[in-house]
């Protein structure tokens, strides 16, 4: 169980405007994500406005970023996380042998080099939180500087993510469950 309230259509009609905006950029859907940051407006917005931009506006292939958001799942055990992107990671052209061996990433032969080098990088910001100048290099061979900073928002916000919803056990969607 969620360790705050999940806000609920009644509990959210003076918040009906925001509602509206955060299932309409999110498919119809109002997951419990959502349903936890509701209990702060404010945030919600700036946070559904920097996702938005990470998910939907830069120009790092999509695949690039889906592999980000699940390396960064896994190695924060963010179940929550994993599910909710699973169909898109697919979706995007990601192998489902790809996405069963992420935690074994390095002793695979199932990443091309630009894939190995997105997920070194998860790893390290991850971990470490320091990246090692072997591991941005590779970084650096692979992609210009807007596809960085890019990647870099998404491993760093999906981290963001995964720990409010780890710390406060918000339960997954049963939509997100395929």
């Amino acid at each position: 169980m969620a360790r705050v309230a999940l806000v609920d259509k009644r509990q959210g009609a003076r918040m009906s405007s925001l509602i509206a905006r955060i299932r309409k950029k999110r498919n119809g859907r109002l997951l419990n994500l959502y349903r936890a940051l509701l209990n702060s407006p404010r945030l919600t917005e700036g946070w559904l406005h920097l996702f938005t931009a990470i998910r939907r506006q830069g120009k790092l292939a999509p695949e690039y970023r889906e592999l980000a958001v699940m390396a960064t799942a896994i190695l924060t055990r963010c179940r929550y996380v994993y599910r909710t992107h699973r169909k898109e990671a697919l979706e995007c052209g990601l192998k489902p042998a790809q996405l069963a061996r992420l935690p074994h990433w390095k002793g695979s032969a199932l990443y091309d080099e630009k894939q190995r080098a997105v997920l070194a990088y998860a790893e390290a910001m991850t971990r470490s939180i320091q990246v090692s100048g072997l591991v941005f290099r590779e970084v650096r061979r692979q992609f210009d500087d807007q596809e960085i900073v890019e990647l870099t928002a998404t491993i760093g916000g999906y981290n963001l993510v995964s720990r409010f919803l780890e710390a406060l056990r918000v339960e997954l969607d049963e939509q997100s469950s395929g």
